[in-house]
């Protein structure tokens, strides 16, 4: 399976007899899917059948699919009656005048000036079912080609993705070096502390101060940390690999990055370790930006 875009273009076009119809499919970012149809007057009973088959193919999204169609206006010609009339008098009155006269041709009479007019054909108003089923037929081609646009694109988008994941899992992996020996300096320096402490106040039994030392030493190690994100990271393989309509659940997930990294950064004990921390919340916002755009 694969990763899809939410944005994509695409469009149809054809002719039905004198009738030409295009379609032009547009696809951006949403929550959920939200289909918009812009269609001529008399083609609005097609809308239901349409908004089936693209919720078919088509999860996540903002789509507007718009329907333009083109009428040709066949031309004709007619006589004008009363200049045919007149015409033909005439020349019939010529005719009876000349001795042997053969009577009017009427290919040269409709031939003179004003004996014949142009003129339009009226329009069909009535939308004929062949009409109808091409353009339903052009709405699914279209939509095949949205769907493959969107799919062209998340693939771009699965590629930035994967270097993102897998410069994550650097980071947590230098993280985790860093924080390997975080509770034994941070219960050093917290005794230099209390030690400096005690020269000024009342001696207090080392039990209880190992004791307490214990407690802040622990509250410092990111171990568990670290394996949730881990955990994470298995679960962002998982959706990677599944590929369809993995967008708002991916989403969710990033959240749950977010929340271990930032809980990770409170604990940090060291430069060292806040700085690989904040390069993963970088990291983290660099696929959530990708991650907006995905089905």
């Amino acid at each position: 399976m694969t990763v899809a875009s939410m944005t994509g273009f695409a469009l149809a076009e054809g002719n039905q007899a004198a009738t030409s119809w295009r379609w032009e499919l547009r696809s951006v970012n949403g929550r959920g899917l939200e289909l918009r149809f812009r269609l001529p007057s008399g083609f609005d009973a097609l809308e239901p059948g349409l908004r089936d088959t693209a919720a078919k193919q088509l999860k996540r999204g903002n789509v507007t699919a718009n329907l333009t169609i083109k009428r040709e206006e066949a031309a004709r010609v007619a006589p004008d009656p009363v200049a045919l009339d007149q015409v033909l008098a005439l020349a019939m009155s010529l005719a009876a005048r000349i001795p042997g006269s053969p009577p009017p041709r009427a290919d040269l009479l409709l031939g003179l000036p004003g004996v014949l007019r142009s003129g339009q054909l009226d329009q069909d108003t009535t939308l004929s079912p062949a009409l109808l089923a091409e353009v339903q037929v052009g709405f699914a081609a279209a939509l095949d080609h949205l769907v493959a646009a969107r799919a062209a694109e998340g693939a771009r988008l699965a590629s930035i993705m994967q270097v993102q994941l897998a410069e994550f899992a650097g980071l947590v992996a230098q993280a985790g070096a860093e924080a390997a020996d975080q509770p034994a300096a941070q219960r050093a320096r917290m005794m230099v502390t209390i030690a400096s402490l005690l020269a000024e106040l009342p001696a207090l039994p080392e039990e209880r101060i190992a004791q307490e030392v214990a407690v802040l030493a622990a509250k410092s190690d990111v171990r568990e940390e670290l394996d949730r994100l881990a955990v994470h990271q298995q679960a962002a393989d998982a959706l990677m690999a599944e590929g369809t309509a993995i967008g708002r659940r991916f989403d969710f997930l990033l959240q749950e990055f977010n929340r271990e990294v930032n809980t990770l950064c409170s604990k940090s004990a060291s430069s060292a370790l806040t700085a690989t921390g904040l390069k993963l919340k970088a990291s983290l916002e660099q696929l959530r930006e990708q991650v907006q755009n995905i089905e």
